[in-house]
Formats: C-alpha cells, sequence, structure tokens
C-alpha cells in the first residue's frame, strides 16, 4: 500500500496512475512445512495410540484413531486451499478495480468510479470492525471478509485515505 508524492512544483500524476494498490490475503499460521510437520506428529501418536488397543482385541478403536487422523488432515488439507484466495485492490485517478480469486480459481472483477464509490463499514463495539465493503448505487461488493476486525480497520483507514486524496 502506498500514495502520491507529489512535490509542490510538480505536475499531478497521469489518471492512469495507481495512486493505492493493495492485495489481501487469508492469514495462515502454519508454514506449509509446519503443516506438514504437526501432522506427522500427530499421525505417530495415533498410531502409538492405536497399537495398545488392536493387540487387545479391541482393533475397532485402533481404527477410530485412524479416522480421527484422517479427518484431521482432511481439514488442513481444505484451510490451506482456502489460503490461495486473494482479492486485489488498484485505485488511479480515473477507476477503482477489484480483482477476486476464490480458493478454487473462480476469478470476478469489478471497476468502480472512484468519485461515485463509498466505503460501508460495520462495526461491533466488543469485537470491532466486522465488515468492509464498497458501494457503488446498489452494487456493493464486500472486501477482507477473511481479515480479522484489526486488518480490516487498518485497510480501511489507508483505502480511505487514498479514495479521499483522489477525490480531491
Amino acid at each position: 500500500m502506498h500514495g502520491p508524492t507529489v512535490s509542490a512544483g510538480e505536475a499531478p500524476a497521469p489518471p492512469e496512475t495507481t495512486v493505492f494498490s493493495a492485495a489481501l490475503r487469508p492469514h495462515r499460521s502454519l508454514s506449509r512445512g509446519g503443516t506438514m510437520l504437526l501432522l506427522t506428529l500427530l499421525g505417530l501418536i495415533s498410531l502409538v495410540s492405536a497399537i495398545p488397543f488392536i493387540l487387545m482385541g479391541a482393533w475397532p478403536v485402533g481404527g477410530y484413531f485412524g479416522l480421527d487422523f484422517a479427518v484431521l488432515y482432511l481439514c488442513f488439507r481444505l484451510n490451506n486451499a482456502r489460503a490461495r484466495a486473494i482479492e486485489e485492490v488498484w485505485l488511479s485517478r480515473i477507476e477503482l478495480f477489484v480483482r477476486k480469486v476464490t480458493w478454487r480459481g473462480a476469478v470476478t472483477e469489478r471497476r468502480f468510479n472512484p468519485f461515485w464509490v463509498r466505503l460501508k463499514t460495520e462495526e461491533d463495539p466488543d469485537y470491532g470492525m466486522t465488515r468492509l465493503a464498497l458501494v457503488q448505487r446498489r452494487e456493493e461488493v464486500e472486501l477482507g471478509a477473511f481479515l480479522g476486525p484489526e486488518e480490516r480497520a487498518e485497510f480501511a483507514r489507508a483505502f480511505g485515505a487514498a479514495l479521499a486524496g483522489v477525490r480531491r
């Protein structure tokens, strides 16, 4: 995220120059290697825990240990797949462009006039900013739904300042 720097003697930037750009991605606390390490450790723990039950003849209990691990593995795979989602925002003096790519690869693009678009926010006193959207006439596009309240508020401040600067 960056803003324009224009000194008193400079001419304004041409209309197609990007004034603000941001790429929003879901946060994941574990890297790919960390995820693999955690799953390996949990798999070994499940295996070691299942062996005594299997040796005692209670093999269904051992199967449940394997089933628990399989469900956990699938949840981590889904979580990591959803981290591929991205929202890109570009603002110039003549256009606001929003591109969203879902975790499955579906792309949606929206173009707005920066003079007619407004930021719509919803806040909860206890939780913080719960929603951020761009609104132009009846069209509304939510931004950063996967961000935390603090990250969403920080983006809204930076983007709102850039949008106000373009309108001046």
